[in-house]
């Protein structure tokens, strides 16, 4: 065997900045394979052309990129290596964003107070007849699931067609963010004495919802984008728990106004969260 071409590991490492164990880590998941094992020494030898995929490695590996996507993407055509390599930074990006917003709500919480940001009115919600799409799913998703939900929300409300007695609305059961899953419903509230909805697709249901008092605030614009809107949440949770009152139900966000454009200045959303007296102990 020539050796000429090829660098023992212990050089490798060196050149390629992965440590030796990482390499035989490497190896052994097929990501970087030797070029030449010894075998009696059982060493381990590279080819001098390795260096670059190693590099490549060691920067995928980095980007917190799990060790078969690695070799998924390493193995694949050099499209696909950019489109995920764009996709990382389109996340990395978001991420900042969303921890930039995280910091102003926050300092403007510490310097201001919630309720001097968002005023928290009490209404009346009347008893409704809703048609629901419903799916467990985290932030990265609700946006997409929205606009599908409505499309097909529409589509057999146009059927009827129905009456809707108010504006669309989703209810959140949970926390719906980057790290946490919960049920999502895209609701469209309907006359219950008018044109009744058939043929649901699987999924979709018609559902009845009790009067019950609400606590609200209204975001416009910039505020009533992710995550910007976190902060009106917030806002009238504090407000609930400050004031003796209990969590009633999921917290729903109402469309009062909607261009199809997150960050749109003619946006108005409200977000309302359904209470109740505290019980007695």
């Amino acid at each position: 065997m020539d050796r000429r071409n090829l660098l023992p590991i212990g050089q490798f490492s060196q050149a390629s900045g992965l440590s030796v164990t990482a390499l035989r880590h490497y190896d052994a998941s097929g990501v970087l394979v030797p070029a030449f094992v010894d075998p009696v020494s059982g060493y381990r030898y590279f080819r001098r052309d390795q260096v670059r995929t190693a590099q490549s490695i060691r920067a995928l590996r980095q980007l917190d990129i799990p060790v078969e996507e690695v070799r998924r993407l390493l193995d694949g055509r050099e499209e696909e290596l950019v489109a995920a390599l764009e996709a990382r930074l389109r996340a990395a990006e978001r991420r900042l964003e969303v921890q930039r917003s995280m910091v102003h709500s926050l300092l403007s919480r510490l310097t201001e107070g919630a309720e001097m940001t968002h005023r928290v009115t009490v209404r009346q919600g009347a008893a409704e007849r809703i048609l629901v799409r419903g799916a467990t799913l985290d932030n990265s998703g609700l946006d997409a699931f929205l606009r599908g939900a409505y499309e097909e929300l529409y589509e057999v409300a146009g059927r009827g067609p129905l009456t809707f007695t108010g504006p669309a609305f989703v209810r959140f059961h949970g926390v719906c963010d980057d790290e946490n899953e919960t049920l999502v419903e895209a609701c469209l509230p309907f006359w219950e004495d008018g044109a009744q909805p058939t043929d649901l697709p699987e999924g979709m249901t018609v559902r009845e919802l009790p009067e019950t008092t609400l606590a609200c605030t209204e975001v416009e614009g910039a505020a009533a984008a992710f995550p910007q809107v976190l902060g009106a949440y917030d806002s009238v949770a504090d407000w609930i728990t400050g004031h003796g009152f209990a969590f009633a139900g999921p917290v729903r966000m109402v469309y009062r106004r909607w261009t199809g454009t997150p960050d749109a200045p003619e946006n108005r959303l409200e977000i309302a969260w359904p209470i109740d007296e505290p019980a007695d102990d």
